[in-house]
């Protein structure tokens, strides 16, 4: 049985509007749950039955020696547990708790650098492409790091400069390479100087946001064809990386 990504061995508290239960993922196919307080406590490892939904969103299901049915959807990205049970007697509860992670995973997510590219690219288009400045604050920390010198810390500087983008620039995302929380998308900016730049932006992702960056900028110079050289920067790099399944 593959896990898709199924984070085994990682420790949660789920909050609930009336109770909170620890769960641990011992394996793909066992949990244990204890609820230590309320007309449910109790302690219990059951088994499951996992099916991937979505990247980071799982959906868990168990019957407990009550009787009791519960499905989860569990959302990791969100940090958001969906609750459904049907109880011995009958009664039927919707719960959303959130999730508090008390011991991480035994291996990271399968998935992870996937989101964590799909993260960048929604970031470097929404702000630099269709210059969205409201989208600063659904994708960037709070305390957003930048260590380009020639802009200011935080998030408000980086809302700023998109907000007076003129319309001539554009980015163009090439290829991205993505590690554990480090994301690297070499592009290309037309407007923002003279002549067009080349650009690797590098970034470090925390908590589903984008928290910290570097960049390095070149002027973009023409290839030689006649040498036999190649560009600094081709539009169909993305699409080629896309199809190798490059993470």
């Amino acid at each position: 049985m593959t896990d898709h990504g199924f984070p085994t061995g990682l420790e949660m508290d789920v909050s609930y509007p009336n109770f909170r239960v620890s769960l641990t993922l011992l394996s793909i196919s066992q949990l244990r749950f204890e609820i230590k307080e309320g007309p449910f406590a109790r302690t219990e490892t059951v088994d499951i039955e996992v099916a991937p939904i979505g990247n980071g969103v799982f959906a868990v299901s168990w019957r407990e020696e009550s009787g009791a049915t519960v499905a989860n959807i569990q959302d990791y990205d969100r940090g958001l547990v969906f609750s459904f049970a049907t109880l011995p007697d009958g009664r039927f509860l919707r719960m959303t708790g959130a999730m508090t992670i008390t011991r991480p995973a035994a291996r990271p997510a399968d998935n992870l650098p996937q989101r964590n590219k799909a993260l960048v690219l929604d970031a470097m288009t929404s702000l630099f492409q269709r210059r969205d400045a409201a989208a600063v604050e659904r994708l960037y920390a709070v305390d957003y790091i930048q260590h380009n010198p020639a802009i200011a810390q935080g998030r408000d500087a980086l809302r700023a400069i998109v907000a007076q983008l003129p319309e001539h620039v554009h980015y163009e995302p090439g290829l991205i390479l993505a590690e554990d929380d480090l994301v690297a998308i070499h592009g290309r900016i037309r407007g923002w100087a003279e002549e067009p730049l080349i650009a690797i932006d590098v970034f470090r992702v925390e908590d589903g946001k984008l928290a910290e960056h570097w960049d390095v900028l070149q002027t973009e110079t023409a290839a030689a064809a006649a040498e036999g050289r190649v560009p600094m920067f081709d539009p169909g790099e993305a699409m080629r990386d896309a199809r190798r399944g490059r993470t």
